[in-house]
C-alpha cells in the first residue's frame, strides 16, 4: 500500500470500520517511522472551524517538527468541508501528512474532493469481506496469530459475524487470547462463543433497542469488565441507529418495512434489533441520541475530556427509553 515516500495526502474510507482503522495504524506507523513526531486529531462535524485548521496547516516554523493531521469523517462531507478538503489535496502542507479518514458510500467516494485526493495522493478504500470469503478471511487471520480453525468453525463464525468485520476480529482475538496454538473444531468453537454470548455487543444493541434498560446495562457492565473497547460498543449502538434512521426514512416514502431493511442494507443478524428501534423511537430522539453518541466516541478517543464508560452508560440507558438529559 505504501512505497518508499508517505504521500502528503491520505484518505482511508469504505464502509468496513475494521479495513479503514488497520489502514490507518498502518498510514500512523509510516508516519513515526518517518520522522512525523506530531499528530493532531480533528473530527469533522456541523460548525468545524475550517477557518483555524487552513489557516495553521499553512503556517511554518522553523523549528516545527513533521506533522501528522488527521481529520475524521462522520458521515459525507458538507459543501463548506468538501471544498477544504479539495483545497488540502491540492495544496498540502508542509512537512504534513494529511490523513481523512470514515465510513463513505461508494457514491459518496466518486465525489469531487475525493477524486482530488486520488490526483494528488493516496486512497485506500477498504473492500467488504463478502460472505463466501469470509471463512477463509478469518482462517487467514487466525492463521497470521498462530491459531486455526477448521473450515466447519471458519463457517460457524461466518454465520454468527456477517457483514461485521469488527465482531469477527473479536472472536479472532477471544480465540487466540484463550487457545493459542491450537486447531478448533466447530464445537470448541461454539462453546467459546457460548461463554461469552451473555457480554455481546449485539445483544447489548438488542436490550436497549427493545427497551430492557435492566438488561442492557448489566451486559453493559459485562462488557466493561472483559476489557472490551469503548469505541466497539459506541460503534455496535451507532451502527443500529443509523439503521433505525434509514429505515424511518424508507418506510416514510411508503415502502414497506422489508423493502425498507433491505433498501438500508440492513443485514439478517440486525433486523430485530432495527425493527424493535422503529417501533419505539422518532427521528427526533434518534438525532439527539446520534449527537451523544459523537460526544461519547470523541471522549473514549481522547478528543473530548470526561469518562466514556459514564457517557456509554448514558447512551444506552436512554436508549432503552431511561429519561435522562441529552
Amino acid at each position: 500500500m505504501l512505497g518508499k515516500s508517505l504521500p502528503s495526502v491520505c484518505l482511508v474510507t469504505g464502509v468496513e470500520p475494521l479495513l479503514i482503522e488497520e489502514s490507518c495504524d498502518l498510514i500512523r506507523a509510516r508516519a513515526r517511522k518517518d520522522g512525523y513526531a506530531d499528530r493532531e486529531v480533528h473530527f469533522l462535524e456541523r460548525g468545524f472551524d475550517w477557518d483555524a485548521l487552513l489557516a495553521d496547516a499553512k503556517s511554518l516554523s522553523l523549528f516545527s517538527a513533521r506533522r501528522l493531521i488527521e481529520l475524521r469523517l462522520k458521515g459525507a462531507p458538507d459543501v463548506t468541508s468538501a471544498k477544504a478538503l479539495a483545497e488540502l489535496a491540492a495544496q498540502p502542507p508542509v512537512d504534513t501528512v494529511l490523513l481523512v479518514s470514515g465510513e463513505l458510500e461508494p457514491r459518496q467516494q466518486q465525489a469531487a474532493w475525493a477524486k482530488e485526493f486520488e490526483r494528488r495522493g493516496l486512497v485506500v478504500v477498504g473492500v467488504p469481506v463478502e460472505r463466501a470469503q469470509l471463512p477463509q478471511w478469518i482462517r487467514g487471520r487466525l492463521a497470521s496469530r498462530g491459531a486455526k480453525v477448521t473450515a466447519e468453525a471458519a463457517e460457524l463464525l461466518a454465520d454468527r459475524t456477517e457483514g461485521n468485520l469488527l465482531a469477527a476480529q473479536q472472536e479472532i482475538e477471544r480465540i487466540v487470547l484463550l487457545r493459542p496454538g491450537e486447531e478448533l473444531d466447530a464445537q470448541a468453537v461454539a462453546e467459546l462463543v457460548a461463554d461469552n454470548a451473555r457480554y455481546d455487543v449485539f445483544e447489548l444493541s438488542a436490550a436497549a433497542m427493545a427497551g430492557n434498560a435492566p438488561r442492557a446495562l448489566r451486559i453493559l457492565a459485562g462488557l466493561k469488565g472483559e476489557g472490551v473497547a469503548p469505541p466497539f460498543i459506541i460503534w455496535a449502538l451507532v451502527n443500529d441507529l443509523r439503521g433505525v434512521s434509514q429505515v424511518m426514512h424508507e418506510v416514510a416514502q411508503r415502502r414497506s418495512l422489508d423493502d425498507a431493511l433491505r433498501s438500508a442494507n440492513v443485514w439478517s443478524n440486525r433486523r430485530a434489533n432495527v425493527q424493535a428501534g422503529v417501533r419505539r423511537l422518532d427521528p427526533a430522539r434518534i438525532e439527539s441520541l446520534l449527537v451523544h453518541a459523537a460526544r461519547a466516541d470523541r471522549v473514549a478517543k481522547g478528543g473530548q475530556r470526561g469518562d466514556e464508560w459514564v457517557e456509554i452508560e448514558g447512551l444506552v440507558a436512554r436508549i432503552a427509553g431511561v429519561p435522562l438529559a441529552a
